[in-house]
């Protein structure tokens, strides 16, 4: 991560075709504007031993003998150094006017134990750290350290506002005559679990990674138990999706959020370590060179990624080039802008072919809404490539041979993917023939060959496996329970042998699926693998977002198909005649069926049995 100093149909199609272009011109529109905040730069905050302990250094007031005596009047070293009594100081110049004092133990690992910072001009000591924030610099709460701006609460709250606020059970006032009213239920509670991890971040932020570790663990807990119970039927919504807002407001809210995405990410965001990765190995790519080892000193760790990464940033880097600096990186910012808008537009494609219009704009929305996404696109991370190659996955879930390349494209972008091997092997429906389950491994096969070709045939593979699959296997962290609190290897291993089962599991159970049930075991073959990693940080939230939203928002009935049942009952319950109440009833069902149109994939055809009871069985539902 990165260090410091570093209403109907035709109008619903217009304007998702308005939205994609808007999104098209916003995206060509950023690029001069990423291109021209570069800066070629020098990281001048380099630490340099000090040797002489009575001289100053050039440009600098104190002595290093009188800069560590300040330093170890810190009651953080005094505490530490109780601990450590034979720990050995060295100073170090970082910067113009800052020292650095850091104190190493004695043993074969000489640990750095602490590290302090000291003003040169008045002699104060402006930081002091002990334990995991002396080596992981991301755990010291630096301000806007991931994103910058995003941080900003005037940002965040309004953000958490706006992803809950369009579900709420409310009506504007001229829908108060509406007889449709919303209700409160698990869908509102989710919405809140999805934005629970701000508790977490507000913590990390603040440097208290002693709290925000463990407090994104309900969070997660709680998303695993609500996809798998989905999956298989449990708590699933009886009631049509409620709108506080018409649909067509939420099209419109997509073009100013993603206009205000974009405008964010240009003017007021960072690109971490992930991104610049991306860079340096579509540069690597670009000029022929080994993908894996011998990478530059300050992303000494960015080889860890699958090949695909890479690939995905080698048209940004032909684009807008690379100063061979960790600069302002206009190859990333424009990646991560594409990866997001690619993303949104995914979803929306995926949710109108599940049942229209209105579940894409709703998706999309979710997308543009939620906080976690905008913090990972104002990081210019990788994660929503990740985000992307499954959205695909599932757009085509239909075909075994492209759900098998997007598998595989997902899997080697970042290797955690690769437990939905198992489910999209699966796919919808009943059990899939042979000739399926051949088409898929064949084609996730063939893709994995060409995918690394230039590892195979650069005789790159050992590298490949030391610095991308080992390094990941034998990462340390403490933004986990397992790295932070220590001591729990076998309980770490239990919660990875289930996450493995799961993976397994969900290729034989439920018997029948649909996209909208592949999506929530896949949300949840997710979440269960990041439980039991070592290593996890909040911007691999969007890699299960986007089958969490459809299996929140998908499994919803059908409107028509809601007003035909209650038909049915009423019928069914009638005991004064045939007769009695049925035009009111067909009334219903007609005037259902036309506000429903807008929201279908097809317009669905008018009832062939009676005028006034339509046949259930000629409406089919896209999700039952």
């Amino acid at each position: 991560m990165e260090l410091p100093g570093v209403g109907a149909r035709f109008r619903l199609n217009k304007q998702a075709a308005l939205a994609a272009a808007l999104l098209t011109a916003l995206l060509i529109a950023a690029a001069p504007a990423a291109r021209a905040a570069t800066t070629t730069t020098v990281d001048p905050n380099t630490p340099v031993l000090v040797t002489s302990k009575t001289t100053p250094p050039v440009g600098y007031r104190l002595t290093a003998a009188e800069v560590e005596r300040i330093a170890a009047r810190s009651s953080v070293i005094i505490a530490e150094l109780r601990r450590h009594s034979t720990a050995m100081p060295y100073e170090y110049t970082k910067g113009p006017g800052r020292w650095q004092v850091s104190w190493f133990g004695t043993g074969k690992d000489q640990k750095e134990l602490a590290q302090v910072y000291v003003d040169d001009a008045s002699g104060r000591v402006t930081e002091a750290w002990t334990g995991f924030q002396v080596a992981w610099t991301m755990a010291r709460g630096y301000p806007g350290a991931f994103g910058r701006r995003v941080n900003a609460l005037y940002v965040w709250i309004p953000l958490c506002a706006l992803f809950v606020v369009p579900f709420l059970p409310w009506r504007l006032p001229w829908q108060r005559r509406s007889r449709r009213k919303g209700s409160w239920s698990l869908l509102h509670l989710d919405l809140i679990a999805l934005l629970g991890f701000s508790i977490s971040l507000a913590f990390f932020n603040h440097a208290k990674i002693g709290l925000s570790v463990p407090l994104a663990y309900p969070f997660l807990l709680y998303l695993l138990a609500r996809m798998l119970l989905l999956a298989f039927g449990r708590g699933r919504p009886r009631a049509p999706l409620h709108l506080f807002v018409p649909v067509s407001w939420l099209a419109m809210a997509i073009m100013i959020l993603v206009g205000f995405r974009v405008g964010l990410n240009v003017t007021n965001s960072n690109v971490i370590d992930v991104g610049y990765a991306g860079v340096i190995g579509a540069d690597k790519l670009t000029h022929g060179k080994p993908l894996y080892g011998n990478w530059p000193p300050d992303n000494a760790n960015g080889d860890t990624y699958g090949p695909v990464n890479y690939y995905a940033y080698v048209p940004f880097r032909a684009i807008f080039g690379w100063s061979g600096n960790w600069d302002d990186l206009p190859a990333a910012h424009a990646a991560a802008i594409a990866f997001d808008l690619l993303t949104l537009l995914g979803l929306f494609f995926l949710g109108r072919r599940i049942r229209g219009p209105t579940l894409g704009t709703v998706l999309a929305y979710a997308w543009a809404a939620y906080p976690f996404t905008l913090y990972a696109l104002s990081s210019n991370s990788n994660d929503s490539l990740v985000a992307l190659v499954i959205v695909l996955a599932l757009l085509f879930i239909t075909s075994a041979p492209a759900r098998g390349i997007a598998t595989a494209l997902a899997g080697f972008t970042k290797f955690a993917p690769l437990a939905l091997g198992p489910l999209f092997l699966r796919g919808v429906g009943e059990w899939p023939r042979r000739r399926s389950a051949i088409a898929f491994s064949a084609a996730f096969a063939a893709t994995a060959v060409v995918v690394m070709l230039p590892v195979l045939l650069g005789d790159d593979l050992r590298p490949f496996w030391h610095d991308s699959v080992a390094y990941q296997a034998g990462r340390g962290s403490p933004f986990s329970v397992w790295g932070l609190w220590g001591g729990l290897g076998f309980e770490q291993h239990l919660v990875q042998g289930a996450a493995v089962a799961l993976a397994i599991a969900v290729a034989f159970v439920p018997r029948t699926r649909d996209v909208a049930v592949v999506s929530a075991l896949g949300a949840a073959v997710l979440i269960a693998l990041q439980l039991g990693i070592t290593h996890w940080f909040y911007l691999y939230i969007p890699w299960f977002f986007p089958m969490a939203a459809v299996a929140l928002f998908a499994f919803h009935p059908d409107r028509l198909a809601t007003a035909l049942e209650e038909v049915d009952r009423a019928r069914a319950g009638m005991s004064d005649g045939p007769d009695a109440g049925g035009d009111d009833f067909a009334d219903a069902a007609r005037s259902a069926g036309s506000r429903s149109a807008a929201t279908r994939r097809r317009p669905l055809a008018p009832p062939r049995s009676s005028p006034d009871r339509p046949d259930p069985a000629r409406h089919p539902i896209a999700n039952p």
